[in-house]
């Protein structure tokens, strides 16, 4: 199994790497897979029993490789379940952390008319001294209109692993309820 991730500072794929370590704890092999140097086919989608991808938001817009990647897989005549997560800032907020809640997974579910099996939303990590001056200035603005720290020495990991330690085990279920349904064929 793959997971399929787009991030810019690597919060996405800190994200990634803990789902596939809680799977391999399970017993289900899963190799995390950036998406800015590896796309897949729309064969290899198609191919899987199930498709995982989290995808991070940069000024209010999912990156350009995961909407490659979204692209591909909506381009499925048959597509296997999809499980997807977001991963931005807002979802910082109470109530702004789910599937429902959060404008950006659900502008993105809609918009590409997808029925993921499970979504989600995860904030990420807020890092000023390790953006450049343009990225440090804008996402500055952006916690000030938003309530958010604006202090440039500010670093706060805001990813709840609890969630995504329940999100691992949600993938988890969908892989063996797979495995079983192949198994009852």
């Amino acid at each position: 199994m793959q997971i399929f991730y787009a991030s810019r500072d690597g919060q996405s794929r800190k994200i990634a790497t803990h789902v596939a370590g809680r799977l391999a704890a399970r017993g289900i092999t899963a190799t995390p897979i950036d998406l800015a140097t590896a796309q897949p086919s729309a064969a290899d989608l198609a191919r899987a029993p199930l498709v995982v991808a989290i995808m991070s938001i940069r000024y209010g817009k999912h990156l350009a490789e995961g909407l490659r990647f979204v692209e591909t897989f909506k381009g499925l005549a048959a597509p296997p379940p999809l499980v997807l997560a977001s991963v931005n800032l807002t979802a910082r907020k109470p109530g702004k952390d789910t599937a429902e809640g959060n404008a950006y997974l659900r502008k993105l579910i809609a918009k590409n008319g997808l029925k993921p099996a499970l979504a989600a939303a995860f904030a990420g990590r807020l890092d000023y001294p390790r953006y450049g001056f343009f990225d440090r200035h804008i996402i500055r603005f952006i916690m000030l209109i938003t309530g958010g720290p604006t202090d440039p020495t500010t670093v706060v990991e805001y990813t709840p692993w609890d969630r995504v330690d329940a999100f691992a085990n949600d993938i988890a279920a969908l892989v063996d309820a797979g495995r079983n349904e192949q198994g009852g064929r």
